[in-house]
């Protein structure tokens, strides 16, 4: 581990911002962490249907509060794609080429799960699996993926946007609100908070890229100001407590995205950018750098593991397992999950280590060496710096 350590660390560039890079990690991991522990599936009567033990067990909602962290994720997309774009216009790289090379590393590692459950779907239904466990499987891996094609949206748009004070879309997400859930209005014009929700951590990344928010006193600002929001919006406005959706449930804060959770990503942001100080050190930054490398194979094939996991043992058990199988309502379920989350994680690993290649651009290092990537405007650094 030592030596491995010290390779990461003699590889990584010396203009790497090894903070802005764990707080990717650490997003990815949230949604990870987050989905494994709300989300299960139960055998009942030859089918598998999809649970969730907020619905019986809301005194859980805290969880979504510590997991839901795809705030942070687009608040680290703002800054480093304003920077990239800022880097690029300044070397006369032409706009279609910067977008293309960026979207192109967002979109090629999933075309592999699109071809994966393309085939598995099939494989199940002709061997006479049922559709609606077909469709709860294909659930889990497909919904999480509606935030990739907003990704892409603003990263297509970050010219237009890399300017554009978090606060415009902010007030377009209160007004949806308002007319949505105050007035009665319809609820497709919720659609348009599936954009400017997400738009607003994506702008604050922006505006951190070019020198804002520097001082710690704007950061708490933000985390406080953010917390004191959404805590008010729950308890006097009638907005769920839970940050992600429950089946069941009223209303959902993520879909699409509600003015309580965009409150509390701002929160979640202010906390993220006063930690980008504590966020070094080489052993940290080992951790950080191994998952930076995977990050979108993670992401995209963490549901699988864990459906991979939940079959298997659903085929060689006599009978349903605690915390795999059975209806998530007790806190003996949240136990047995717990103790299975070192086995997803396994299984995660051997998708990582199947798949990884469609993130890296199909090339694998020579002699299993790890290399950590560095960018155009990180070479030219270092070279001036030398």
């Amino acid at each position: 581990m030592t030596g491995l350590v010290a390779r990461i660390e003699a590889a990584t560039p010396p203009g790497r911002d090894r903070a802005v890079d764990a707080l990717r990690a650490l997003a990815i991991l949230g949604v990870v962490g987050g989905h494994w522990l709300v989300t299960a599936l139960v055998a009942d009567s030859g089918t598998v249907r999809g649970a969730s033990p907020l619905t019986a067990m809301p005194h859980l909602t805290p969880v979504s509060w510590l997991f839901q962290t795809l705030a942070v994720f687009f608040l680290v997309g703002g800054m480093v794609a304003a920077g990239s774009w800022a880097s690029a216009r300044k070397r006369g790289v032409p706009y279609g080429r910067w977008v293309g090379g960026r979207l192109a590393r967002l979109f090629r590692p999933l075309a592999a799960v699109l071809v994966v459950w393309t085939l598995a779907a099939a494989a199940m239904l002709a061997a006479g699996v049922g559709e609606s466990t077909v469709r709860a499987l294909g659930k889990l891996v497909w919904s999480p993926l509606w935030f990739l094609l907003v990704f892409a949206v603003l990263t297509a748009l970050t010219p237009l946007v890399a300017r554009l004070h978090p606060l415009w879309p902010l007030v377009v997400v209160l007004h949806v609100d308002l007319v949505r859930l105050g007035l009665g209005g319809p609820h497709e014009l919720g659609r348009i908070n599936v954009v400017a929700g997400w738009l607003v951590p994506y702008c604050l990344g922006a505006l951190v890229a070019r020198g804002g928010l520097r001082g710690r006193t704007s950061r708490w600002a933000l985390l406080l100001g953010g917390a004191t929001a959404a805590a008010a919006l729950v308890l006097w406005a009638g907005y769920p407590a839970s940050m992600v959706g429950v089946p069941g449930g009223r209303m959902s804060n993520l879909d699409p995205p509600s003015l309580a959770a965009v409150a509390f990503g701002l929160a979640q942001c202010g906390a993220a950018l006063l930690l980008l100080g504590p966020l070094r050190g080489p052993t940290a930054w080992a951790v950080v750098a191994v998952v930076n490398l995977a990050a979108m194979t993670v992401f995209l094939w963490h549901q699988t593991a864990m459906i991979v996991v939940t079959t298997t043992a659903l085929l060689l058990a006599d009978g349903p397992l605690p915390g795999l199988h059975t209806v998530p309502d007790g806190a003996g379920w949240v136990v047995a999950r717990l103790l299975w989350l070192p086995v997803f994680a396994l299984a995660l690993l051997g998708c990582w280590a199947v798949f990884r290649s469609y993130e890296q651009g199909g090339r694998r290092g020579g002699g299993g060496s790890l290399v950590v990537r560095e960018s155009a405007p990180e070479r030219k650094g270092r070279a001036r710096r030398a």
